[in-house]
């Protein structure tokens, strides 16, 4: 018997191509950001929902660069309200910690960024490294979770 490795699923697939095009550009623009830049980050933004979408524990958070592509998305609120619907059965909130929130900083950001990293590759979507640098090492331990202090709000397990 042979074994055969799939590769792992991109975001992108997520979304009809003039949707994501949309949600590049409005990165581009608002961030000033270059195109392939965008697009990995809008990318990376779908795969992190749908890991959210098949969450039930433990809260899931984005890196900095994916929150700039979640609050992209949320602008675009019929799209992000539909794509919720189709991929979670439920709406996706965006939630921000609290000023104070122990999760937010230090090691307890950092785990939920691994976990959250590990729930992108266990939904089989690819992960871009370098959108998740405080998991993948680059700037070690000191992370503060995402620009905004944001997380998803998982349902209660079933």
């Amino acid at each position: 018997m042979t074994a055969v490795l799939s590769p792992s699923a991109t975001g992108r697939t997520l979304v009809p191509d003039m949707l994501f095009d949309r949600l590049a550009r409005r990165i581009v623009a608002g961030e000033n950001l270059d195109r392939d830049l965008a697009e990995r980050i809008v990318d990376q933004t779908l795969a992190f929902l749908a890991a959210c979408a098949r969450n039930t524990g433990d809260r899931l958070a984005p890196s900095e660069p994916v929150d700039i592509g979640w609050h992209a998305f949320i602008l675009h609120t019929r799209d992000y309200a539909d794509f919720c619907a189709r991929i979670a059965g439920r709406f996706l909130h965006h939630v921000p910690t609290s000023e104070g929130d122990p999760e937010a900083s230090g090691e307890a950001a950092r785990a939920t960024l691994m976990r959250t990293v590990t729930a992108i590759e266990r939904a089989g979507y690819a992960v871009d490294p370098a959108l998740w640098p405080t998991v993948m090492g680059e700037y070690g331990v000191n992370c503060s979770q995402c620009k905004n202090g944001c997380a998803d709000d998982p349902p209660p397990a079933s």
